[in-house]
């Protein structure tokens, strides 16, 4: 695992091709429809695991993703994970989910 700086001085976990790669089987999954794909994107960054590292803001950005999409469980989680995270974290995690969402916006667009 590697840090590497971001705004206000916390760190950045650099993933590794293990969570790239199910990054990429999670998000084709929510291409097709599966809201479910990102919760569990959410539990793999809150829990690790299969070459996944534990990243709290990546947790909560995908909790808050896919509660938005209407998935009740990540609501619960989202709030879980907050409980461990600074004010800052959760300020990134809130800016990375709507730097996503928004992407996501101009690709449908």
């Amino acid at each position: 695992m590697r840090l590497t700086g971001i705004e206000g001085g916390a760190g950045k976990i650099v993933q590794g091709g293990a969570a790239a790669a199910l990054l990429a089987e999670c998000l084709g999954a929510y291409e097709t429809g599966s809201v479910d794909a990102l919760f569990d994107l959410g539990v793999a960054f809150s829990a690790g695991g299969n070459g996944v590292t534990i990243d709290m803001v990546e947790a909560h950005k995908w909790f808050n993703i896919a509660a938005a999409q209407g998935h009740e469980d990540a609501a619960f989680c989202r709030a879980d994970v907050s409980d461990e995270m600074t004010a800052r974290e959760i300020a990134e995690a809130q800016r990375r989910a709507r730097h996503w969402l928004a992407e996501g916006q101009r690709k449908t667009a």
